[in-house]
């Protein structure tokens, strides 16, 4: 809880006064205190006294103290406050509503029943925040909140009814509306109107989305659910699942325009997908009507009634909806702004240039148009009058609307037909105007205001019904002075209003109601409704009726209507009068339908001769076909059946009557059709003519495009060639650029596909295609022109997209320099040029730098990792805190330090101390200062800061001074430093002997000496030995002048000086001048020659090998050589075993290393070291001495030598050189090395197995890179050996064969007769084998018919007679799905038996194959059903397909096609059946078991009429093999003969037919 104190309101009184009570007001806008005077005095919420008014007794006469104020209430509107008082009575006192309303007593009830006076206001709250710094919002308890706006002063109280506490308030939607969250409920208010409102919502953290764009409603999405909440109201209005959360597209109205009789108007519109559009009526809550539209929905609007909804698609097309009638018009097919006018139905919309007003929406087609110039931005509405906003550019203007016209459309809504009337009477006719008449008519009507209804009829020009309603209104209007009302409700207004209407029975209905006969028939009879008039007659047992039927024959054949009185005639029966009737009402056709239909006037010639006649006269021709036809006249139907071009009938009566002439007609129907312009039926009535080329134009005439692709693709190149591009450019149109592609490419148009794609924009794919029939120059020019201009249109994305096509980046990176987007230029660089990014962004830099773009240009320089650059921009720029930023950030560790220096440099002062200090880096600027020669900055700092420091910058400073050669003020300042050692350095470094010996002796005796060996250092550059030896000996310095003759390389006086002066060092300094010789090149070289020499001539051969050893010559060989050789002679001769044994394996690898085999051969054969001899020779490649050595010296080592050689052969590749040696090894590098036909070459000169081993291999290989064709040709080729670990090769080349596509065909044949002949030659030798009648030879000989099956499937698929053969075939091989993949197998079936006309089969195992297509999708086969195949040897266990077999398109084309089917009720869905009661395909008798043989042609079972073949268990149907026989004999086919082949060889020999495979 918080108190704080706000002010003083009534002050303390000297004496008692106590406060007798306090209230406040409901909306905390007053505050009420009673003093001890009885006077209530009232404040605001602010504390300020706003008015008083004194209390009074109930009963005058004890006087005003007769009574003290007890308690005080305000009502909840805060407009009254009730008073009690100790006189037993409670006073309401009317206080009003603004401040100064008089005060008066509206009420009272009798009832029965502080000393010091001052009061003090508090604020009491829990807590108080400010919101946005626009309002205060006050927490005076858990579940209240006070809102108040600080601005205007305006408060809201928001309180929970459930008592629940109030989380965090928000103010959104312009600052107007309040939500808040409580822990089970959701607050909402609007602060303009103070509508609060408290809705159950559960908390779903916070991830709501409120819209506040309609005045009435919040609209809140969560979780896609939109619900709807109203302003006041403490229920949800209503709730949707909808994933679109624009309210754009959500409509609501919440009784936003009130219509007589309707109390409660609430309605709303939303998508429920995005071409589906839902109305609800939220008062019933329940669906009014849902709009399907082909296109996606984009803004949607409600009227203010909700009865009719505006909304527009993707496509820019506008809509109407009509709520109630659930009708959709298209009213607009361009639009760019749409608005209803707020207060009416009007509707105002922008088409392209043109300002659309619909002021009468019930007539869409209505439309008032004016040009516009610019763009609708809004619509206002104010003051009466109503105007169009238009943004023509800079200029804004304004369009005003025909407010007449909007206000009739409101008096309509209203129902006040008069003042509609009224209105309309001022307006000129115009297509609007009479639009409203029309609208008004029909309300009227509707309305049964039937005088209006009058009035808009006469105004319409529509005398016949204005004199109607005149006269209806007459009987209205006496029967309203007979019986009161209206009138309408008359019997004879009712029914002239039915009649009005058209609706005549309803008239008669009500006619008959009232017993009134006379007045029905009257009225039929007026209006010569003959035939009604005597069914009410009829009805009513009227004594006229035969009068009545005598009297409308009469009247027919008088108003010659003999069609009329030919039907009487007929329903009498009497139908040669009919017939005469009709003829002579020119009614042939009815003569004939009448003449076919009673068979004892068919007989009648004459009355046949003249009804034929007639109908010839009246070129009705079809009905004298049919007539012609019924008599038994074939000749003459047909030829009235092609004059009237009923050529359906002519083509069935001809394939019965004239087969010949069915192709003729075929064509000549199609030619009908194309003049009848129904070319999409044309189309197969040429295909069955055989007139191609009539098809193909009528497809395309047609726009059937994918059916002129399937005829064009089987036409030949040139005459497909003309009509490809067509078809190309439509799906160009339609933006299918692949497919377009393709079909430019068929018609050799590939230029235009490039065009194509150019128009398109695709230039990634024109670039595909250009660069395959375009020169690469022709290609880069026609992409960079095409840039240049994108460039030009401002467009940069598309241009740098051309240039990169055609490798031309650097273009694009001017283009982006030329714009300055330098972002997208680095980006090209970066990606094209990484080599120049850094210079790119150096540049960059400079040229933004120089723009005076530091921030940029401080970018591209640290992307160019030149940091310094950019400190030193800041520095130029006197902008030293970013320089010293930059340093600190991104250079090393002192360069910060160096910034700082820089910056306090330019302070100078006690400034730049200060700075320094600053930063802690006040010893490094002055050591800094002093190392860059800057002494006088050194000097002041060290000065004003650190005095300690002065001796180090005088020593800097000498030494400064030494290297500018001023040595007499160094000299001085190396004093000042302490330092005059450096002095005397100094002047000995200068050989200024004279000034060094002074100052030695002046200030550092000890550096005299230093002084000696300076001198002496000169004396040995300038070469005076003798001389320097004598300084140095002077100085006691032996040792220098021995450091001095070595770097002379003048060891002989070095060691002289050595054995003299310091004799230790004597045999040390004799090691390294051997050393140093032997380090020495050539001239060194020599050195150790020449003493390898001496040690020799000593006698010291150990030491004479190690100076021969040490000898290293990379530039003379012959040299090193004999050094080696030396080397190893004299170890050999004169050393022992031990040490000759290790020079020589020192020397003999150095002599291989430098390629001298046969010199460290022979070495090691000195020392009997057999095996590195017989290496070395092998190292050099010198065979022939190996083997030799090794045959003489160690016969064990040439199978050593041996293994080597055949080594050496396989890495050198020289596998033929292998042969000769291991021929199995040289096939095994061949087949490592892929050389497959070589390896076969040599493999077939070995035996038949080692062959196959490799043959194998191949095809292994073959077979794991996807060739198994080229596997399958090897054992064509070599044959196919019995061999089990074959096996799985031949399985191999079968599974890949079955699964392949494309291999239902006729082209096909060749491969499946290579495996069929494979498997038959593996089968034969299988049975000569071991493996004979196992389970493996079973396997394969099943696998041997499927093979069979399948060529001579593709054998009968080319010739046209055997059509029945191939579908047999495929219908055959699903008994074998156990092997085959079963969805490609029941397609393949299905298909053959559809293209055969089969459709029971086509249809089931189309539908199985559809089942199986899904069960690969969900990756089981649970759900199959088998109730199909039950009784058949069909089976039901298959393994599942990895994979769909069939193409996506074909399996919908397969499901479309049985959806088709499954509705055809013609349509058995069971398998055909035979004599045995089994499915016809079945070799398995259902009924007995017994199992017949198939066919070997078609593989159906054999049942009678066979041919048996030599080979047991093999026949044939006789028919079947007949036909296939005589197919072969007049086709001819190269397949089909080799069929017969194969079954010669596979069944023991043909039965004997005289058939000849020539």
């Amino acid at each position: 809880m918080q108190l704080r104190h706000v002010r003083t309101l009534l002050a303390p009184q000297d004496g008692t006064a106590r406060v007798t009570c306090m209230a406040w007001s409901a909306n905390s806008g007053r505050f009420a205190v009673c003093t001890a005077d009885r006077v209530v005095l009232l404040y605001d919420e602010h504390g300020e006294r706003r008015d008083k008014f004194s209390t009074k007794p109930a009963d005058a006469k004890y006087g005003r103290k007769s009574y003290v104020v007890k308690g005080m209430a305000f009502s909840p509107d805060s407009t009254k406050i009730a008073i009690g008082q100790t006189d037993n009575i409670v006073y309401v006192y009317r206080i009003g509503e603004e401040w100064g309303d008089k005060k008066v007593i509206c009420n009272k009830f009798i009832q029965m029943g502080t000393l010091c006076g001052g009061v003090e206001q508090f604020d009491c709250c829990l807590r108080r925040s400010i919101y946005k710094n626009k309002f205060e919002m006050t927490y005076v308890g858990p579940s209240q909140v006070i809102v108040k706006n600080r601005s205007t002063g305006t408060r809201v109280v928001l309180k929970s009814h459930y008592g629940y506490e109030i989380d965090e308030v928000k103010i959104l939607g312009k600052d107007r509306y309040l939500v808040a969250h409580t822990s089970d409920t959701l607050l909402l208010g609007d602060i303009s109107s103070n509508k609060l409102s408290e809705v159950a919502w559960q908390g779903s953290g916070g991830n709501e989305k409120f819209f506040f764009d309609n005045e009435n409603v919040c609209m809140i999405f969560n979780a896609g659910e939109l619900t709807l909440v109203e302003y006041g109201n403490n229920d949800i209005l209503g709730s949707v699942r909808t994933e679109f959360m624009s309210p754009h597209l959500v409509s609501v109205r919440i009784n936003e325009r009130r219509q007589r009789g309707v109390e409660e108007n609430k309605r709303l519109a939303y998508l429920i997908d995005i071409k589906t559009i839902a109305t609800v009526d939220l008062v019933g809550s329940y669906n009014a009507g849902t709009i399907s539209h082909d296109s996606k929905i984009d803004w949607l609007e409600l009227n203010e009634t909700g009865h009719k909804l505006l909304f527009r698609d993707k496509k820019m097309r506008l809509q109407l909806y009509d709520v109630e009638s659930s009708t959709k018009t298209t009213i607009l097919n361009y639009c760019s702004y749409v608005q209803w006018v707020p207060g009416s139905d009007v509707v105002v919309a922008q088409s392209r240039n043109n300002l659309c007003i619909w002021y009468n929406i019930d007539a869409p087609e209505r439309v008032t148009m004016f040009p516009l110039k610019g763009d609708i931005v809004d619509l206002e509405r104010n003051d009466g009058k109503t105007e169009v906003i238009v943004s023509e550019g800079v200029n804004t203007v304004s369009y005003t609307l025909d407010e007449g016209l909007i206000e009739f459309g409101t008096a309509i809504d209203d129902g006040d037909y008069h003042r509609a009337t009224a209105f309309l009477e001022t307006l000129e006719m115009s297509t609007e105007t009479e639009a409203m008449w029309k609208t008004l008519s029909r309300l009227a009507l509707e309305a049964r205001q039937l005088h209006v209804a009058e009035r808009c009829f006469a105004a319409l020009g529509n005398m016949a019904k204005a004199r109607f309603l005149h006269e209806t209104n007459a009987i209205a209007d006496q029967a309203a002075q007979e019986h009161g009302g209206d009138g309408t409700d008359h019997y004879l207004v009712r029914a002239r209003l039915a009649m009005l209407d058209k609706n005549y029975k309803l008239a008669e209905m009500i006619f008959l109601e009232q017993n009134a006969t006379e007045e029905a028939m009257d009225m039929y009879q007026e209006l010569h409704m003959w035939d009604e008039c005597i069914v009410v007659a009829e009805a009513k047992g009227h004594p006229m009726l035969d009068k009545l039927r005598r009297g409308y024959y009469q009247w027919l054949l008088d108003t010659q209507q003999e069609e009329k009185a030919g039907e009487v005639q007929e329903g009498q029966g009497d139908y040669l009068a009919a017939i005469s009737l009709y003829l002579r009402a020119g009614l042939p056709a009815k003569a004939a339908r009448l003449a076919m239909s009673r068979d004892e006037l068919m007989t009648n010639g004459d009355v046949i001769n003249r009804i034929s006649t007639a109908l010839i006269r009246g070129e009705l021709y079809e009905q004298a076909g049919d007539l012609f036809e019924k008599v038994g006249n074939p000749r003459k139907a047909l030829e009235c059946y092609c004059k009237g071009s009923a050529f359906l009938k002519a083509v069935e009566l001809a394939r019965l009557a004239f087969p010949a002439e069915v192709v003729k007609l075929e064509e000549a129907w199609g030619d009908h059709l194309v003049q009848q312009k129904q070319l999409d039926a044309a189309i197969n009535h040429y295909i069955e003519a055989r007139c191609s080329i009539k098809a193909i134009e009528a497809a395309l005439g047609a726009r059937q495009w994918k059916k002129a692709i399937y005829i064009l693709d089987l036409q030949d190149k040139q005459t497909a060639a003309k009509y490809y591009p067509k078809i190309a450019q439509h799906y160009a149109a339609l933006q299918e650029y692949q497919v377009a592609e393709e079909l430019y490419i068929k018609g050799d148009q590939t230029k235009d596909a490039i065009d194509m794609y150019t128009q398109a924009g695709l230039w990634e794919q024109a670039h595909k295609l250009a660069i395959k029939c375009m020169s690469q120059e022709d290609v880069s020019v026609l992409y960079i022109t095409q840039a240049q201009e994108m460039e030009k249109q401002g467009k940069f994305k598309e241009a740098e997209r051309l240039y990169i096509t055609v490798d031309e980046p650097d273009l694009a990176i001017t283009m982006y320099k030329k714009c300055k987007m330098y972002d997208e230029m680095v980006c090209l660089v970066a990606k094209y040029h990484k080599d120049l990014l850094s210079d790119t962004h150096l540049h960059l830099g400079k040229e933004l730098e120089a723009e005076g773009r530091l921030q940029e240009a401080e970018y591209h320089y640290l992307e160019a990792k030149d940091w310094k650059a950019t400190v030193n921009m800041y520095r130029v720029n006197d902008m030293w805190e970013e320089a010293y930023r930059v340093a600190k950030a991104h250079g090393g560790t002192n360069s910060y330090k160096h910034v700082a220096y820089m910056w306090a440099k330019s302070l100078g002062g006690e400034a730049a101390v200060k700075l320094l200090s600053k930063f802690g880096l006040l010893e490094m600027a002055i050591d800094h200062a002093a190392d860059s020669g800057v002494f006088e900055f050194a000097f002041e700092l060290a000065r004003l800061s650190m005095k300690q420091k002065m001796p180090e910058i005088h020593l800097k400073y000498a030494m400064f001074l030494e290297d500018e050669g001023k040595f007499e003020e160094a000299e001085a300042e190396f004093i000042k430093a302490g330092k005059p050692k450096e002095a005397v350095l100094m002047f000995v470094h200068n050989q200024n002997w004279d000034a060094a010996q002074r100052v030695a002796e002046a200030h550092d005796p000890g550096s005299v000496a230093d002084v000696l060996v300076g001198q002496a250092r000169f004396a040995f550059e300038q070469r005076e030995f003798q001389k320097a030896e004598a300084f140095l000996l002077r100085a006691q310095k032996p040792e220098l002048a021995i450091k001095y003759y070595k770097e002379a390389d003048m060891w002989s006086e070095a060691l002289r000086i050595c054995k003299e002066y310091v004799p230790s060092r004597l045999e040390e300094l004799q090691e390294e001048c051997g050393r140093e010789a032997a380090k020495k090149g050539s001239g060194g070289t020599e050195g150790l020659l020449e003493q390898a020499r001496e040690w020799e001539q000593a006698g010291e051969y150990a030491r004479a090998v190690d100076c021969y050893l040490k000898v290293r010559i990379s530039n003379n060989s012959v040299l090193m050589e004999k050094c080696l050789l030396k080397a190893a002679e004299l170890a050999i001769k004169f050393l022992g075993q031990s040490q000759s044994m290790e020079v020589t394996r020192t020397v003999a690898p150095q002599l291989v290393a430098m390629k001298k085999y046969s010199s460290a051969a022979e070495l090691y054969l000195n020392l009997d070291l057999i095996r590195e001899a017989i290496d070395a020779f092998i190292e050099g490649e010198e065979w022939s001495k190996a083997k030799r050595v090794a045959k003489e010296l160690d016969p064990r080592s040439e199978e050593y030598v041996d293994q080597r050689y055949k080594e050496y052969l396989k890495n050198q590749g020289k596998v033929d050189s292998l042969v000769g040696i291991d021929v199995m090894a040289a096939l095994d590098m061949y087949a490592e090395q892929e050389q497959w036909e070589k390896c076969l070459e040599v493999a077939a000169k070995q035996n038949y197995k080692v062959l196959h081993k490799y043959v194998a291999l191949y095809a292994t290989h073959l077979i794991r890179e996807g060739s198994w064709d080229k596997g399958l040709s090897l054992y064509v080729h070599h044959g196919a050996p019995a061999n089990p670990q074959n096996f799985n090769i031949y399985k191999r080349l079968f599974v890949e064969m079955v699964n392949a596509s494309g291999m239902n065909c006729a082209e096909a044949y060749s491969s499946w007769a290579d495996l069929r002949d494979v498997l038959f030659s593996l089968c034969e030798n299988l049975v000569k084998s071991s493996e004979a009648n196992t389970p493996a030879h079973e396997e394969f000989e099943t696998m041997l018919l499927i093979s069979h099956y399948y060529a001579t499937r593709s054998a009968a698929q080319g010739v046209k007679q055997l059509d029945t053969v191939a579908a047999k075939l495929s219908i055959s091989l699903l008994r074998h799905t156990e092997l085959l993949p079963a969805d490609k197998a029941f397609y393949e079936a299905g298909i053959a038996a559809k293209a055969v006309n089969w459709e029971n089969m086509a249809f089931i195992f189309l539908n199985r194959f559809l089942d199986l297509s899904d069960a690969i999708e969900e990756g089981n086969l649970d759900s199959l059903d088998h109730s199909d195949f039950q009784n058949t040897d069909i089976p039901f266990e298959v393994h599942l397909p990895a994979h769909q077999h069939v193409p996506e398109e074909n399996r919908e084309e397969a499901r479309d096609w049985v959806l088709t089917m499954s509705m055809d009720q013609r349509l058995e869905q069971v398998l055909p059946q035979d004599d045995r009661d089994t499915y016809e395909a079945s070799l398995v008798a259902a009924n007995t078991g017994v199992r017949s043989l198939p066919c070997v042609l078609t593989g159906y079972p054999v049942l009678r009429n066979k041919i048996e073949f030599k080979r047991p268990g093999r026949e044939a149907n006789k028919d079947t093999w007949n036909k296939f026989l005589m197919a072969v004999k007049t086709s001819h086919s190269p397949a089909c003969q080799d069929v017969l082949k194969f079954l010669s060889q596979w069944c023991g020999g043909l039965p004997s037919t005289g058939f000849s495979f020539q």
